[in-house]
């Protein structure tokens, strides 16, 4: 539950930057847009973002055409690393197998770009 309401939480925090924050809009026109999810392994919970400089969308699930997924071992090891969203969060999950980077590590870096003008 916690879990889904900070993915949903998220998604707020991405509409209101795209319509508050210049700096958010600009690097999203440079980027021509990203479409991510976070998700379980087991799926059970599972949310995607698709955000371009017009808008961002969001929704339950993981549809399969997403550019990068980001998939957690368990709702509490997601929950951890995402109040703390720095790349050396991120990189020591990976290295305990806690989290899974599905699509280009490149796209990873873009949208740790993003997220800092949250």
């Amino acid at each position: 539950m916690k879990l889904s309401l900070t993915l949903w939480l998220l998604g707020f925090l991405l509409k209101r930057a795209l319509r508050r924050k210049p700096r958010f809009r600009e690097q999203l026109e440079r980027m021509h847009g990203l479409d991510w999810g976070i998700a379980t392994e087991d799926l059970q919970v599972a949310r995607y973002y698709r955000m371009t400089p017009k808008g961002v969308t969001t929704g339950k699930g993981l549809p399969v055409d997403l550019d990068l997924e980001l998939r957690f071992q368990d709702q509490d090891s997601a929950l951890r690393i995402l109040k703390k969203p720095t790349q050396q969060a991120f990189l020591d999950g990976m290295v305990a197998g806690d989290v899974r980077l599905v699509g280009d590590s490149a796209d990873m870096n873009k949208l740790q770009k993003l997220l800092k003008y949250l």
